[in-house]
C-alpha cells in the first residue's frame, strides 16, 4: 500500500548514461505525443477564442484530427510496439526504422499545417499504415492470432484519415466530421480491450485485498456493442438508432466497470489513475445517448471521450509503462500524481461547465486547455530522462 506523496519523493536511482531514444516503441513516441499534447490544446484554444488564423483544415475538424491521429495514434503506435515484442516474441521496430516511422508522424503533423493537402493527406495516411504492417510481420512470424485485429485496426485508422483529407479536397461527398467519428470508435474499441485486459490485473495484482473480477458475457457485451456503434457510425445510421446502440454500450461499460473494485484502489495512483479514466468511457456513451437525441451539444459527449478517457488513461499507461519498461519502481511520485489530477480537472471543467452553463463555455476551453497542457507537458519534462537513457536494470528495451 503506497504512503503519502511528497512531491519531492524520489522516484529511482539516476538514470544510466547513454541515448537510449530508439531502443524500443514507447520511448520517441510517448515523448512526441506528451510534447505534442502540451503544445497543440493551447493553439486550438487560441483558435476557439479567434486570436489565431486557420490551418489547412477547418479549425474543428483539425483539433479532432491532431487529437485523434497525432496525439492519440503515437501512444497507440508506441504501445502496440512495446507490447507487441512481448506477445510475439519477436523484434518489433527499434533503432533507424523506428526512426523512421517517427519522422513520418512529425511530417504528418507539419504538413497539415501548410496549404499543401495532397501531401498531408499522404503521410497522415501512411503513418498508421506503415504501424500496421511493421506490426504485422512480427505477429505473423508468431502466428499471434490474439493480436492480429490490432493490424485491422491501425488499417481502419489509415482509411479514416484519408477520408478526412478527401473529403476536405472535394474528392469524395463524405463529411470530415464522419471520419473523425469512425477514428474516435476505433480508439474507444482499443482503449476497451486494453482496459478491459490490464485494468483488473494490475487492480487483482496491485493494490491489497482488491479482487477485480471479468464476466465473459459482459466482456463480450461490452466490446461487441462497441462494434455495433462503430458500424452505425460508418454507416451513419439515423440519430434514434444511434442513441439506442450507445446506451446499451455505455451500459455494459458501466457494468464492466464496477467488478473493478476500484473503492480500494485509491491508495495506489498508478491504478486508480485507470480506474476513473475508464469511468469516463460509460460517461462518454450515455452522453453520446443524449446528444443523439438533441438533448444536449454533442461536443460535450465527445470530450468526455477524448479528455476524460483517451486523456486519462494515456496519462495513466504512460506513467506505467514506461516506468515498467525502463526498471523503475511501479508507484507514481507526487509529480505523476499532479499530472493525473490535472488531466481529471481538464475533463471535468471540459464536459460539465459547458454543459451546465453554456455562456462560460469559452473560460471553460480555455481553462480545460491550460489543465491539460500542465500536464502533459510535465509529463514530458519529467520522463525526458527516463525516455531518451537506458533501463536502470541495464537490460534492452
Amino acid at each position: 500500500m503506497a504512503g503519502p506523496l511528497r512531491i519531492d519523493e524520489p522516484s529511482a536511482p539516476p538514470a544510466a548514461p547513454g541515448f537510449a531514444l530508439w531502443q524500443l516503441g514507447f520511448r520517441p513516441f510517448y515523448l512526441l505525443a506528451s510534447g505534442f499534447a502540451a503544445l497543440s490544446v493551447p493553439l486550438w484554444a487560441l483558435q476557439f477564442a479567434g486570436w489565431l488564423g486557420r490551418p489547412y483544415l477547418p479549425a474543428a475538424i483539425w483539433h479532432a484530427h491532431e487529437m485523434i491521429f497525432g496525439f492519440a495514434l503515437a501512444v497507440v503506435v508506441g504501445f502496440l510496439f512495446t507490447a507487441g515484442r512481448n506477445w510475439s516474441n519477436q523484434p518489433t521496430p527499434t533503432g533507424g526504422t523506428l526512426a523512421a516511422i517517427a519522422a513520418l508522424w512529425l511530417a504528418a503533423r507539419v504538413l497539415v499545417l501548410t496549404p499543401f493537402g495532397w501531401a498531408a493527406a499522404v503521410a497522415n495516411a501512411a503513418f498508421p499504415l506503415a504501424a500496421a504492417i511493421v506490426l504485422a510481420i512480427p505477429f505473423y512470424r508468431a502466428r499471434n492470432r490474439r493480436n492480429y485485429f490490432f493490424v485491422a485496426l491501425l488499417a481502419l485508422m489509415s482509411a479514416a484519415v484519408l477520408a478526412v483529407h478527401l473529403g476536405q479536397l472535394g474528392v469524395i461527398r463524405v463529411p470530415g466530421s464522419v471520419g473523425i467519428q469512425v477514428a474516435l470508435d476505433v480508439i474507444l474499441f482499443i482503449m476497451a480491450v486494453m482496459g478491459g485486459r490490464v485494468i483488473p490485473m494490475f487492480t487483482s495484482n496491485g493494490v491489497p485485498g482488491a479482487n477485480a473480477r471479468r464476466r465473459p458475457l459482459l466482456e463480450r457485451a461490452a466490446l461487441g456493442s462497441t462494434l455495433l456503434l462503430l458500424a452505425g457510425d460508418a454507416l451513419q445510421a439515423p440519430g434514434a438508432v444511434l442513441a439506442v446502440l450507445a446506451a446499451a454500450c455505455g451500459l455494459a461499460h458501466l457494468a464492466r466497470w464496477s467488478l473493478w473494485d476500484t473503492f480500494k484502489t485509491w491508495r495506489t495512483p498508478l491504478v486508480w489513475v485507470l480506474h476513473v479514466a475508464y469511468l469516463w468511457i460509460p460517461v462518454h456513451l450515455l452522453l453520446r445517448a443524449g446528444a443523439a437525441l438533441g438533448w444536449l451539444a454533442p461536443s460535450v459527449a465527445t470530450h468526455a471521450l477524448t479528455v476524460g478517457a483517451v486523456g486519462g488513461l494515456i496519462i495513466g499507461m504512460t506513467t506505467r509503462t514506461a516506468r515498467g519498461h525502463t526498471g523503475r519502481p511501479l508507484r507514481a511520485d507526487g509529480y505523476e500524481v499532479v499530472c493525473y489530477v490535472l488531466v481529471l480537472l481538464a475533463a471535468i471543467v471540459r464536459v460539465f461547465l459547458p454543459w451546465l452553463a453554456p455562456v462560460l463555455t469559452l473560460p471553460a476551453v480555455l481553462a480545460s486547455a491550460v489543465l491539460w497542457s500542465g500536464a502533459f507537458g510535465l509529463y514530458a519534462v519529467r520522463y525526458w530522462p527516463v525516455l531518451t537513457r537506458p533501463r536502470l536494470d541495464g537490460r534492452p528495451g
